[in-house]
Order: structure tokens, then sequence, then C-alpha cells
């Protein structure tokens, strides 16, 4: 009898066992391609198509639920995915990283809801602006509609929630121009301070409306605030149609043509909804005035209350307006940029010897430097690079995609390989970014089958940057090696924490090749220093002389190498083609050896092409 107890316990064990394996329940393996973050039991996957926008996936490793729900969050604009998903506050720190914290948010629902599993991708637009995304290419809005169904197919989701701060709302607006109709699988849309680009001429209330009506957990939520008044410098900084709080007014028109809807005193917010809760619309008054565009999402909650408005977890987690109710979800560190390549990405790499033991490093070079002249400095820079001398992870070259019409409407594609950071003298560990004037930057890019950019260049590399940093600009002593350091040590507390071999921006200003050196011989071109919203500090300038540098001026190399249409060619042929020009300039062909000996500087012989 004892015998046969023990044997039924161990068939019931051995039964559970195997319920437990082939059920769902089971911790199920990574995804595809995904690998396991640091940070609350999440598997991560980073993306990048080949229009230049960036995409992180963040799921927990341990897909047990029955439902998997995709929350698509689309960056507000200047900010990066990394930013933008967030992480604890820390000195020398770069602010955008705690002001929204969509990881958190998003981490505190998944613990609310274990009836599915909730994964998280934010997307966020080369350009750092989905207006600007939108603007840029003809076919955008077909491009963010296809990258919502590639999420949604790649994480095997049922439901879909589409979700956005800021100029995020031009993409979730985009995504609505793509679509006669808003499919079933998106199932809310989560509007935080982002429906400037609403439309009733382009029927975004009518496709909300039809799609409103259809399934009960449908949900439209929109936060805003009244921001006609917010002023900075004595100026307003909302025009006389434009702001959240008139587009929310010309959504709630278009709305009550159709439905009934009740305004309710919540201070400091006006709640307003339909019979059924499947709109809802929170207004802050600002009573004070203030600018309140990212409070909303990140200290007021605005992200969870967003997620939960007619659910069971609504009234589970705090309350909308603050304090943060997702503090012990913020990760100590930022989700660190990719810095690989993808895998069918060329790799173009400086033709140099391998750097020396006993070279000097960064800071050995700056204290060997710090007191000769210009040209004892400059030659002791080309000795070092020349022997090479240089971070190793300046060596390999970052693509840039590539896209232009000619005349006729013929269309160009192509990828130009630039180096990811400004050159620099040392180690990856301990290296001194140095400025150099036009006669020497143009001797070392011969040197290493490089050139220089152009404006259109600098401008697409800022586009394209994996982190776009706040420009740190300098007043005293701007020719000097001191100064030259001090900004060089800025800059690497910005970037503190950062994986070196991203393609960084924000930064220096460029010495560029123009025409305009043509016109003024012995002059140097600067151009850039953008700000994260991508306008330049500095307008194309060539008011210096050649033999003029100082702490803003970055030598970012180009290799001569490009692919056009698949095939290779060299830079300098591709900017004199008065077909392919628009590729690499906004000023039309570009002779490089004209325009170099008009301006007073010719070399040898062309640098050989980089080799890969």
């Amino acid at each position: 009898m004892r015998k046969r107890l023990i044997l039924g316990k161990i068939i019931a064990m051995a039964a559970l066992l195997v319920a437990a394996f082939s059920s769902r329940a089971w911790p199920q393996p990574l995804l595809p391609g995904f690998e396991k973050s640091a940070w609350f039991g999440e598997q991560v996957i980073r993306l990048r198509p080949e229009n230049g926008v960036r995409g992180l996936i963040v799921a927990p490793v341990a897909l047990k639920a029955p439902r998997r729900l995709l929350i698509v969050y689309a960056t507000p604009n200047g900010n990066t995915l990394e930013q933008t998903l967030g992480c604890a506050a820390e000195k020398g720190r770069d602010w955008h990283f705690d002001i929204q914290h969509v990881a958190a948010q998003s981490r505190c629902f998944r613990e609310l809801d274990a009836a599915q599993d909730v994964i998280l991708a934010v997307v966020q637009s080369p350009q750092l602006s989905w207006p600007s995304f939108r603007q840029a290419r003809p076919n955008a809005d077909k491009e963010i509609r296809q990258l919502v169904d590639a999420l949604v197919a790649q994480c095997q989701a049922e439901k879909a929630i589409l979700a956005c701060h800021s100029g995020g709302g031009s993409f979730v607006l985009g995504y609505l121009n793509a679509v006669d109709a808003i499919p079933p699988a998106i199932e809310r849309i989560i509007l935080l301070d982002a429906n400037y680009s609403y439309s009733d001429d382009k029927r975004h209330g009518d496709k909300l409306l039809a799609w409103l009506a259809g399934d009960p957990p449908r949900r439209l939520v929109v936060v805003a605030y009244d921001d006609r008044e917010i002023a900075a410098n004595g100026k307003k900084i909302i025009g006389p149609d434009g702001g959240t709080f008139r587009a929310s007014q010309r959504m709630l028109t278009r709305f009550r043509r159709d439905l009934e809807l009740t305004d309710a005193d919540e201070k400091p917010f006006t709640h307003t909804r339909d019979k059924s809760g499947k709109i809802q619309f929170f207004i802050h008054r600002n009573p004070e005035n203030k600018i309140l565009h990212t409070a909303l999402v990140g200290e007021m909650n605005g992200l969870l209350l967003g997620l939960t408005l007619g659910t069971e977890q609504e009234k589970k987690w705090g309350s909308f307006g603050g304090p943060r109710a997702y503090a012990k979800w913020i990760q100590p560190e930022p989700f660190a940029e990719q810095t690989t390549p993808r895998p069918d990405e060329k790799v173009v790499r400086l033709k140099l010897p391998e750097r020396s033991a006993e070279a000097p490093t960064g800071s050995k070079f700056r204290e060997e430097i710090a007191a000769l002249s210009l040209d004892r400095r400059e030659a002791a820079a080309v000795r070092e690079i020349a022997q090479g001398n240089i971070p190793d992870f300046l060596r390999r070259m970052k693509s840039i995609s590539l896209s232009a019409a000619e005349k006729t409407g013929v269309r160009h594609t192509g990828q130009c390989y630039v180096m990811p950071d400004y050159l620099a003298v040392g180690t990856d560990a301990d290296f001194f970014r140095i400025p150099l004037t036009l006669r020497t930057a143009m001797k070392i890019a011969d040197m290493l089958g490089c050139t220089l950019p152009t404006v259109k260049i600098a401008d697409a590399v800022f586009a394209a940057a994996d982190s776009k940093l706040d420009p740190r600009p300098m007043t005293k002593d701007r020719e000097t090696v001191a100064t030259f350091f001090q900004h060089h040590q800025l800059i690497e507390g910005q970037l503190r924490g950062k994986s070196r071999g991203m393609l960084v921006a924000g930064i220096k200003k460029d010495v560029v090749l123009t025409n305009r050196l043509k016109e003024k011989p012995h002059k140097v071109a600067i151009y850039g220093w953008h700000y994260p919203d991508g306008r330049p500090i500095q307008p194309l300038y060539v008011g210096h002389w050649d033999a003029y540098v100082d702490y803003s001026h970055g030598i970012r190399l180009i290799a001569e190498e490009m692919i056009i249409d698949g095939r290779t060619m060299r830079v300098s042929d591709v900017l004199k083609d008065e077909r392919l020009c628009g590729l690499l300039s906004d000023e039309g062909p570009i002779d490089v050896p004209e325009v170099r000996k008009a301006a007073g500087w010719e070399s040898d012989k062309p640098g050989p092409i980089a080799p890969k």
C-alpha cells in the first residue's frame, strides 16, 4: 500500500512537471536576436533600419502570460531613445535621462497587470525629431506604419498601444495618415502633450471615432496643458494657432459633433470624457503659467495614467499629478548606445600603423605641446597621427545613409563613412581631441585616404548620430591648448558612461569644404555645432584666416571611399558630378582640387581609398 502511495505521488509530480514544461507558464528562452539586460529580468534588442530610425525593444525574460501587449513609444524632439527610457539622476549626467522614465513607468504597469506580458519598444528618428523625419522622407508615413507592423510581428503581440510625447505625436498621427482605418490590433492611443499636428482635414478625428466605436477596451487618452501664454526671455513660445491646448480644443470640437462630452473640475486639470470613457482628455489649466511640457509625462506619472485608465489597474499605482509612482523601477545606468555595425554594413577603417606602447597618451601629449608655437604644435600632431597614435575607436568609420534626387527625378542612394568622433591623439582610455588648422587637417586627410565634410555631410552626421550632446561654448583664451583641453574634458563629462565608438555630434564646429573658399583664398570654412533640435550654432562662415584655430573647431574625417547605388566611388568624384553631388552637397557640384587650389593649398596627390 505504501509503495502504491509513493508511486502515485511520483506519477502526479511527473505530470505536473510535464504540464509545466509544455505550458507557456514555464520561462521561455530569449526571443530571437535578444540579449539579457542587466536590470529587472529583462531582455532587449536594438533595431537600426536603413532609414536611420533607431529602436530598442525591452521585454521580460520570462514571457509567461496568455497575452502579449506591445507599447510603441515615439521619442520627443531633442531626446534620444536612451534618454526617453530614462535612468537614475546623477551629478554630471544629462538631465534628459531623468524627465520621462518610460522604461520605469512601463515596468510598474507590467507588475500591476499579470494577465499580459508587457513589452516596450521605443523608436527614435535620426533627426531627433519625428516632424523633421516626415518632412525629409516622401514616404515617411508609410515607413512609420511598416515599422509599427514589424514591431508587432517581431514581438508576436496580440495588441499594441501607440504612445508618444512632444514631437512623437507626429509619429502617431503620421501612422493615422498611412491607414484608411486604424487596425483592430491597436488597443490604445496615448498623446502626452503631443497632439500639435492633429488635423480635421486629414480625417484624424474621423478615423479615431470610427476606431473607438469598435472593441470596448479601446481608449484615446490625451494629456495637455494651457500653453498659450508661456514665454521665454519675454517672448511667447507658442504662436497664435499653435500649442497643445489649441490642438486639444480642435479635437474636442470635432468629437462633440458626434458625441456628448462632459467636463469635470479635477484641479488643476479639466477632465473631459465621453459617456463610455473611451475618450479621456486631461488639460492642466496652468494657473502659474509654467512650462509643464515634460512634467506631465515623468513627474506627474502621465504614461502610467494613459496605460491604466479604464482598467482594473487604474487606482492601484498612485495618482496623476505626482509624486512619482515608479521610483523603484528606475534603472541605475542608461542603456548603452549601440556601437556595433549592422551585419550587412561594410567595414571601413583608417589606414594607420598600430599604436606604439611608447607613444604619449592624450594627457601627456597635451603637456608636450602646451608651450609650443602653432607650427610646432601642429607638426607634433601630424607626427603622432602618422605613427598611429590615435584611439582605436576612431579607426573604424561609421556608415551614414544618404538619398537625393536629380533634377530629372531619378533618385540615388548611398553610404559615406565618417569618423565617429573628432580627431584625437592618445588611447581609448586617455586621449585628447586636438583642434587643427585647415592646412594641417587637409594634410592628415590626404595621408589617411580621407577628405573633410561638406555642410550637407555635417548635417547628415548630426541627423544619424547615436548621441547628440548639448553644445558647451567657452569664451576665454579660445586659442590656447589649455582651453582646448578644458573643452575636451567638458565633452568627456557629458559622455561619461557612454560607449566608445558611437557616432557623436553636438560637440564641435566642423572644418568643412565649400565653394565659398574659392571666393575667399587663405580662409578656413567652419560650420555646425548643432543644438539637439538640429539648429547649428555656426552657420557656414569663411571669415577666419586658414591659420586660425580655436577650441571649438573639430576635424571629422570622411573616408574617400563611398557607395553610390551599390558601386564604390570616391567622394571627390561624387562631389563634382552634377547628377550625384546632391547626395553630399547642398550648393551644387564642388570640384575639390579646384577649391583647394583657389584656397591656397594643394596636396601633391590625392590619398588612397581607405581599405576595408
